[in-house]
């Protein structure tokens, strides 16, 4: 899940592709939740928020993108995944907030906060920058040539 549209169309190609790639290991879906641009971005993190919270099902098991959280190797990635996939059968959702971030109460509801690096990317760069990271975790767990 992530807030707002891409509007660079490079950034539009990469993810395509990434896409194209991860359907070979799972059913992916990206559900685009509107941004809001009220100018006040307590206004805006809320408004974003409740979208987001009304999109979740109750058993989904959250991963939210956030500077604040745990930053891990590729390879833990792999495994993070792999394990959910092998022993929980809840649907996992990863949210990607606004150029803003995230609500403290998407914040409180994620299961699992992540981060990719103590620098802050663009939200749409973000985006691509997920999907390859996604794909390389699955050509890890896959034993497919791509990760050095």
């Amino acid at each position: 899940m992530v807030v707002g549209k891409i509007k660079e169309d490079f950034l539009d190609d990469g993810i395509k592709e990434y896409l194209k790639r991860i359907k070979a290991f799972c059913n992916l879906k990206i559900v685009e939740i509107k941004e809001s641009n009220l100018g006040e971005t307590n206004k805006d993190l809320h408004n974003e928020g409740i979208l987001i919270l009304n999109s979740l099902k109750n058993d989904d098991y959250v991963v939210t993108l956030e500077i604040e959280g745990k930053m891990i190797s590729s390879n833990e990635f792999a495994s993070f995944l792999s394990e959910h996939f092998t022993y929980d059968n809840r649907s996992l959702v990863f949210i990607i907030g606004s150029s803003c971030g995230l609500s403290k109460e998407v914040k409180e509801r994620s299961n699992y906060k992540l981060s990719f690096s103590k620098m802050t990317f663009p939200h749409q760069l973000m985006r691509l920058i997920f999907l390859e990271q996604l794909y390389r975790a699955f050509t890890i767990i896959n034993n497919k040539k791509y990760h050095k």
